[in-house]
This record gives C-alpha cells, sequence and structure tokens, in this order.
C-alpha cells in the first residue's frame, strides 16, 4: 500500500489490479497488457539480429574485431539515436503501426540477404550483396527508430494523470518496471536461443525465426487497439517544435518597424529539456559499457571452453551468455518492484523507495565494479592462455570454463535493472505530456551516443596501440589487452559518478513529489 496525494491509502500498482479509465473503458491495466506482450514479441525480432551480429560480421562477412566492433557500435548508435529525428506527426499509434511495417521488410531482405551469402562466396566479391545487406540493417535501425520511444511510452499513456486518477503515477511507475520484465525475456529468448539456432541451423533460419516474431508482435498489437486510449499530436512532431524553438534563440528577424522579434516564443518545454542535458551528458559512459556486453564480450566467450560438460558435444552459442544479464532483469525487476521498493519506502517515506536519480547513479556505480570484474577476468584468462601455449592459436579453445564471464554479465545487468529503467522512467517524467516521447528518444540517445563514443574509442585506441607493436583488440584475443580497455572503463565510469553525483544533488524535480 501507499499513500496518494491526499492521504489516502493506495493499493500496490502491479499487472494483476486492472483499472480502466471511466467511460469508455480505454487504458488502464488492461491496454498496457498488449504493449507488455509487443514489447517481447519486438525484442525477439530485433535481437535476434544484434545479439550475434558481431559474430556474422567476423564470420559471414570476415571482417576484423576491432572493425566489427566498431561496425555494431555505429550501427546501434543509430539504431538509439534514430529516435531523436523521427517525427510523431502521425501519433504513437500510427507511428508503430509503420514501425511494425518496416520491422517485416527490413527483416525480410536480412533473411533474403544471407541466403545469397555463403563462406565461400565472401561478400568482398560481391558489392552488391554487401550494399543489400547493409541497407536491411540499416532500415531495421529505422523500425526500431519509430518504435523505441513510441512503444514504452505508449503504455505509459494508459495510465492518464488528467482523468483525476490519483493511482495514475504510482502505476506507470510499476508499468516501466514490469515493461521491462516482459521484454527481459524476449532478450533472454533471442540471445540464448535464436544465437543456437543461427550457430548451428543457419543465418537463413535464424533471421527468418526474427521475421516471424515480428508478425505476432504485429498481431498482437493490431489485437488492442480496441484498448487503446490515442493521442494523435495534429501540428507536427514535439521535438520538430522544440527544434524550432531552440532555432528561434538564435535566429531573428526585423519586422516594418525594425523590431526584432522572435520567430517563435520561448516555450516552457524548451527549459525542461535543457535542464535534462546535465544528466543526459553524465550518462555517456554508462552507455559505453552496456555496449560491450554485445560486442566484446561475446568475443571474449567464443575463445574459452564453451562445452556443456565432457562428451556432450554441446557448445554454448557465445552471444547467449547475453541472457545472463536478461536473466538478471527478471530476477531482479519483481524483487525491486515488490520487495525492495517497500522496504526502502519504510525506511525513506518516498513513494519510490528512493528518487530516480540515486537509482540511477547507484547503477553507475555498478557498472563501474562490472569493469573492474571483467577486466580481473579477462586478464586471467590471458594467463591461463599464456600457460596453456595458447598465445599464437587463437582457433583452439583457451582451457578456461566460459562461467568466468557470469560476474560481469550479471553485474551488468544489475546496473541495466536500476539504470535503464531508472533513466527511461526519469526522462519520461521530466517533461511535459506532449513532449514524452521525446524524453525517452532523449534517454535512447544517451545509449546511441554511448555506442557511438565505444566505437570511437575502440577504433581510436585500435589505430594507436597498433602502430606501437601489438594492438588491444587484436584478431587473435590471445595476443589482445582487452583488460587494459576495461580498466579505461573503469576509471572513466568512476570519474563519470562523481560528475553525476555534482549534477543529481542541484537538480530540482518537476515534480516536486519525486525528490521528497
Amino acid at each position: 500500500m501507499e499513500s496518494g496525494g491526499g492521504g489516502e491509502l493506495l493499493p500496490r500498482p502491479g499487472p494483476s489490479s486492472i483499472i480502466a479509465k471511466p467511460g469508455d473503458g480505454r487504458g488502464g491495466w488492461r491496454a498496457p497488457l498488449f504493449i507488455v506482450a509487443v514489447g517481447f514479441f519486438e525484442r525477439i525480432g530485433f535481437v535476434g539480429v544484434s545479439a550475434n551480429l558481431i559474430m556474422y560480421l567476423t564470420g559471414m562477412l570476415a571482417m576484423s574485431t576491432a572493425s566489427a566492433a566498431a561496425g555494431v557500435n555505429a550501427w546501434s548508435g543509430t539504431v538509439q539515436v534514430l529516435p531523436l529525428v523521427a517525427d510523431w506527426r502521425l501519433g504513437r499509434y500510427r507511428t508503430l503501426l509503420a514501425a511494425g511495417v518496416l520491422y517485416l521488410l527490413s527483416l525480410g531482405m536480412l533473411t533474403a540477404s544471407s541466403m545469397l551469402q555463403t563462406v565461400s562466396s565472401p561478400p568482398s566479391a560481391s558489392p552488391a550483396r554487401l550494399a543489400f545487406f547493409y541497407v536491411a540493417l540499416y532500415l531495421l535501425a529505422l523500425a526500431q527508430g519509430f518504435y523505441g520511444p513510441c512503444g514504452e511510452a505508449f503504455g505509459a499513456d494508459q495510465f492518464a494523470s488528467s482523468d483525476g486518477d490519483p493511482t495514475a503515477p504510482a502505476f506507470r511507475s510499476s508499468y516501466f518496471n514490469w515493461f521491462h520484465f516482459s521484454i527481459s525475456w524476449g532478450y533472454a529468448f533471442a540471445s540464448a536461443g535464436l544465437s543456437y539456432v543461427q550457430d548451428n541451423a543457419g543465418w537463413t533460419v535464424g533471421f527468418g525465426a526474427c521475421w516471424a516474431a515480428m508478425v505476432l508482435c504485429l498481431a498482437v498489437f493490431l489485437l488492442g487497439t480496441p484498448a487503446y486510449r490515442s493521442k494523435q499530436h495534429a501540428d507536427g512532431g514535439p521535438f520538430a517544435e522544440t527544434v524550432r524553438a531552440q532555432v528561434a534563440r538564435v535566429f531573428r528577424r526585423k519586422d516594418d518597424a525594425t523590431r526584432t522579434q522572435r520567430l517563435i516564443a520561448p516555450k516552457p518545454e524548451d527549459r525542461l529539456v535543457v535542464k535534462l542535458l546535465p544528466i543526459w551528458l553524465t550518462s555517456i559512459v554508462f552507455a559505453v559499457i552496456f555496449s560491450q556486453v554485445s560486442t566484446l564480450f561475446t568475443k571474449q566467450v567464443s575463445t574459452l571452453d564453451r562445452r556443456l560438460g565432457t562428451g556432450t558435444g554441446l557448445a554454448v552459442p557465445p552471444a547467449a551468455l547475453q541472457c545472463l544479464s536478461n536473466l538478471t532483469f527478471i530476477v531482479m525487476l519483481p524483487l525491486y518492484d515488490r520487495v525492495i521498493v517497500p522496504l526502502a519506502r519504510r525506511l525513506t517515506g518516498h513513494p519510490a523507495g528512493i528518487t530516480m536519480l540515486q537509482r540511477i547513479g547507484t547503477s553507475m556505480a555498478t557498472s563501474c565494479v562490472a569493469m573492474v570484474v571483467a577486466a580481473f577476468v579477462e586478464a586471467r584468462r590471458l594467463r591461463v592462455a599464456g600457460d596453456a601455449g595458447l598465445a599464437d592459436l587463437s582457433y583452439v579453445a583457451v582451457p578456461m570454463s566460459l562461467w568466468w564471464m557470469i560476474p560481469q554479465y550479471v553485474l551488468v545487468g544489475l546496473a541495466g535493472v536500476l539504470g535503464q529503467v531508472g533513466l527511461e522512467e526519469f526522462f519520461y517524467d521530466q517533461v511535459l505530456d506532449t513532449l514524452r516521447s521525446v524524453g525517452l528518444a532523449l534517454c535512447l540517445s544517451i545509449f546511441g551516443v554511448g555506442s557511438y563514443a565505444s566505437g570511437a574509442l575502440v577504433s581510436g585506441i585500435d589505430w594507436a596501440t597498433r602502430s606501437r607493436g601489438q594492438s588491444w583488440f587484436s584478431d587473435n584475443l590471445n595476443r589482445a589487452h582487452l583488460d587494459y580497455f576495461y580498466w579505461l572503463l573503469a576509471g572513466l565510469a568512476a570519474l563519470e559518478v562523481a560528475a553525476f553525483l555534482h549534477f543529481a544533488n542541484r537538480y530540482v524535480y518537476r515534480n516536486k513529489g519525486a525528490s521528497c
């Protein structure tokens, strides 16, 4: 139970507490349940490609480790920055429909591309096939650009405070946790199951399964149409309006009376968006650390002994360990929502247990610890490879169990439970209702810029260290030094925590109740 604005006791929010908007039966928990299911299928379709992409690039496309990591980071950055430039003229419902169509088109093209591509006919010998693959890949990025902020925001919109329902903020906060609980199952299924299919049954079957998941995703979304509370934007996308308002601050014109006037009058929401920038900037390293899970972590796993027992012949796909981070979400989100928050609420008196910024700051410290652990594990892997005489035999599995990688995956997952969900709730909550999608787009862009920054770091360090001898990201990971890179990220994360605390302590919440 928790206290509402007028002191009354409100039921603990959750999917089992079904409420509906009075009058038309739209909104409430009945509608977001469809969005929660949509999120599950959408993650299967998208992560089925993204989780194993580095193995496709280094295998089927024969790219170097550094080039593949930089390529995946560039694509991931594009995926998460595109929501910022997408204009929500269609409204969230129609935008989600458009995203579904783009998903089906791009995944169909990827499936066709994998049918044309074989190891015996590398894409370097066929520029047309390579171009077709990248067009499909970046169409997939565009689909995610449309879906990213609108999918989650559309579900949160079903709890409208404007209806006078005092439970709406509490239910909406719980919705973010349950939405991530659902998509974490999608992540886990895709990273473990589909990566196994891709490694053993082939890329065509794997990409085809992703396409089938998106068919189910679109079907479930359409089934929920009668239950949705939907708002449409008639005067253009809110992000475009914000950009125009900011441009108007710089460019001015004179009327016939030579009086200087602004092209567009400044709006309160402009200041709200600018106010979020320090939090946005001090979250970039956190996002850089997250991008290692689908790139360098996966390449590390590929060098280890991945057999499940002796004599079984079963080997764990390198990308499958990504599901450990997702399983951490699955275990911790209900625990956080149902156990930790009520306990913390008793101590702090805050409805959410701790403030959104406290949750984010804790996640950043956890990500720093994750990089320290990753550095120690990689240093041990290099020692084991050297002791076994495998320094120059990159194609031989290092006699070290892949389970040594569990701690860093779990710690990154724990950081995500706290930070990724916390950032999304923060950027959704701290903007006006008309800018909810922009808020979530800003949040997603953190991880996009983090991916770009990771790619730039990898490329820059690869160039600098290769010119002096052995690259930190050598194709032979037994001669590389990923441990040095992880130590660098741990140091940057520690500096980020200090900077974040500085700005967080001075931040004034838009909704006073969020900080008290």
